[in-house]
């Protein structure tokens, strides 16, 4: 009888350990863990947008220099 009860308990844990790991990955197996993540891509995204905003800048820097 007390074997029975650690078993259930044991099992009991693993299904709660696996039921966070879903919660916490979305699903199993599903997604890549060497994809970037949702803010890293963000930040990736802004660090683009700025480079071309530095040299759209450093255009408009240029030719008016080349005006005067």
């Amino acid at each position: 009888m007390q074997i029975l009860k650690i078993l259930a308990l044991v099992l009991g844990l693993a299904a709660v350990a696996f039921t966070a790991k879903v919660a916490l990955t979305g699903t199993t197996g599903a997604s890549d863990p060497a994809a970037p993540s949702q803010p890293k891509r963000q930040l990736d995204a802004v660090r683009a947008r700025a480079g071309e905003l530095e040299q759209e800048l450093q255009k408009s820097a240029n030719r008016a220099d080349a005006e005067h």
